[in-house]
């Protein structure tokens, strides 16, 4: 496997902090697109790894980036909206961005994190992610797309996230608990992205499902993490009426820990038909044996813990 030149959009993020470290394992040299460089510093001493400041919104900075670069990986995803307007204007016009900054960059090779069941259901987030992944599909470009389901991890937004409420609140009510989904380890989304990379024979104009083989309703999710806590917290499945109600009020909290938008994602069921994992030769991970470790840490990160405290 020959080293190649990569530009990473969003790579800074959640899934980042797995495929980055991934990616240069490999020899890669990586050039981590930012807006705002000196903030994520802490990803330049992974070796072989640039960050450079763009405006990511910028066709023509975009096309500057991209010049020399073998693939250009867009983790749609892990971007957000700027300049108030909406998700589905910003996800469809940096997919049009990106593609047509390769295209001017004569860069032929592009990867897209996108989402599973994208284009299906009610939600813009499922939504717009259809219409960015027609964009890519539309351009010419020897593309690959990963349709990943949630994503568990350390510090996701799934696990962790349930556990600090779990933490704070002695009732936590829960909408949509029978939402069915498929949770897959941050970590194999990493190794499916570095095998298409490694050998394009393996994935050039292909969409991989990225799902866990554990299938759960996000009742269980909760209630595993909380049994894992050994906490006490009693758990309250909504009707969809009331939970419509509760994610309208989460939106006017602070960070939004919940939204309608994120509602109306749940009513699709996050399982995959078709295994990308098998395809790529990955034996995806289950969640629940990671519960452990995600949320108490390893055996050694626990003795590091205890021996700091009797200090």
């Amino acid at each position: 496997m020959s080293a190649k030149r990569l530009v990473i959009l969003g790579g800074t993020g959640f899934v980042g902090s797995y495929l980055v470290p991934r990616l240069a394992m490999d020899g890669h040299r990586i050039v981590l697109l930012s807006r705002n460089r000196e903030r994520r510093r802490a990803l330049a001493v992974v070796p072989g790894v640039e960050i450079h400041s763009t405006d990511v919104y910028d066709g023509n900075a975009l096309r500057r980036q991209f010049e020399g670069a073998d693939a250009v990986i867009h983790m749609i995803g892990s971007l957000h909206p700027a300049g108030g307007r909406s998700l589905q204007e910003i996800h469809v016009e940096l997919a049009r961005r990106v593609t047509g900054a390769c295209q001017a960059a004569g860069v032929g090779r592009l990867h897209l994190m996108s989402a599973l069941k994208a284009g299906q259901g009610l939600s813009r987030y499922l939504k717009t992610r259809g219409e960015a992944e027609a964009v890519v599909r539309q351009s010419g470009l020897d593309w690959t797309i990963y349709q990943s389901s949630v994503m568990f991890g350390a510090n996701d937004g799934l696990v962790s996230r349930f556990a600090a409420l779990l933490r704070l609140m002695p009732v936590l009510p829960l909408a949509r608990a029978g939402s069915r989904l498929a949770p897959t380890y941050a970590g194999d989304v990493a190794e499916a992205f570095a095998r298409c990379i490694a050998d394009d024979r393996l994935s050039i104009d292909r969409t991989f499902e990225l799902y866990g083989p554990e299938v759960l309703t996000l009742g269980e999710i909760v209630h595993g993490i909380r049994d894992t806590l050994g906490l006490r917290t009693r758990i309250l499945p909504l009707p969809d009426a009331l939970g419509r109600i509760q994610a309208r009020l989460a939106e006017l909290l602070p960070g939004k820990p919940f939204s309608y938008d994120n509602f109306l994602t749940l009513r699709t069921d996050s399982v995959g038909k078709q295994d990308g994992y098998a395809a790529l030769g990955i034996r995806a991970e289950p969640l629940t044996p990671w519960l452990p470790v995600l949320l108490r840490g390893s055996p050694r990160q626990r003795r590091l813990d205890r021996y700091r405290a009797m200090r």
